[in-house]
């Protein structure tokens, strides 16, 4: 008999594989950029516009370089105070915040309340939402008179200004989160029993959170702009009374620097309560 070999067979000889070239890291830096660049470049662009058209004689609104010139004490030092209205941007805003702070409270307040009355009472929908229809269209400078003669004071007429603007918003989004809550939270909430005061905060207020930070964030900026407005006709330390001072003064650089400033504060106010909304509504299901 032939013996069978036992010599093992020879391994394959191996592939040798080409090395992986590293990638390259991503640059934190880059989203940044890509957000910043853009609005850069177009405010370059609109900078450079505004200073070719105003620069020609006819021109009725100066420059970018002549709004530094004119008003460069105004841009650089916002916090002189030199006694009575003659104080810097910083303070002006100051006290338009704080009316704008006290104004939007109680409308968040009576907003949020009155609109969780609106969306669970088919009574007080059907008896107050036709009369709200009609109060929020009436414009907020409508207002400011019959405050002033109920009030007799410029800060409680323009805190009634503010709250008479912001409130309908608040009050619609509200009303109508609550309505919208999902017929199936609905049915889970019946399964376990849950009722009352439970059913409203661990069911409702959880459902309702993102409308009623969207009508409190289109609230803020109504507050904003009522204030201004509002300002520029009771007088006082008030951004909306330095605009309409400076237009007095026919000093259109100041006016200017002015709105950049209502502008930017404007922003931060929306990108604040934005924030607080995505903080409050995480989790949910609306979010």
């Amino acid at each position: 008999m032939t013996a069978v070999s036992t010599k093992p067979a020879p391994a394959p000889a191996q592939m040798s594989r080409p090395l992986l070239a590293k990638l390259p890291t991503p640059s934190r830096l880059a989203p940044v950029l890509a957000n910043v660049i853009p609005p850069v470049m177009i405010l370059v662009i609109f900078l450079g516009l505004w200073e070719f058209l105003a620069s020609g004689p006819a021109a009725t609104l100066p420059p970018p370089s002549k709004v530094w010139t004119d008003s460069y004490d105004l841009i650089v030092d916002p916090f002189f105070d030199r006694g009575g209205l003659d104080k810097g941007l910083f303070w002006h805003l100051a006290a338009s915040l704080q009316r704008v702070a006290l104004g939007f409270t109680i409308a968040g307040v009576v907003g949020i309340l009155t609109g969780l009355l609106i969306g669970t009472s088919p009574f007080a929908m059907r008896g107050l939402d036709p009369i709200f229809q009609v109060l929020r269209t009436v414009p907020p400078l409508a207002w400011l008179p019959l405050s002033l003669a109920a009030f007799r004071e410029a800060q409680p007429s323009a805190i009634f200004v503010i709250f008479i603007t912001s409130v309908w918003p608040i009050i619609i989004n509200t009303a109508v989160g609550v309505r919208n809550v999902p017929q199936d939270y609905r049915n889970v909430a019946a399964v376990i029993r849950l009722r009352g005061p439970a059913f409203f905060w661990k069911i409702v207020l959880p459902s309702a959170a993102p409308y009623i930070f969207t009508g409190l964030r289109i609230g803020i900026g109504l507050s904003w702009l009522a204030i201004v407005a509002a300002e520029m006709l009771i007088g006082g330390v008030g951004i909306g009374f330095f605009v309409w001072d400076a237009w007095n003064s026919s000093n259109l650089s100041d006016i200017i620097v002015a709105l950049i400033y209502v502008g930017l504060v404007g922003f931060a106010l929306d990108r604040v309560v934005a924030l607080a909304g995505r903080l409050a509504t995480r989790g949910t299901a609306a979010a």
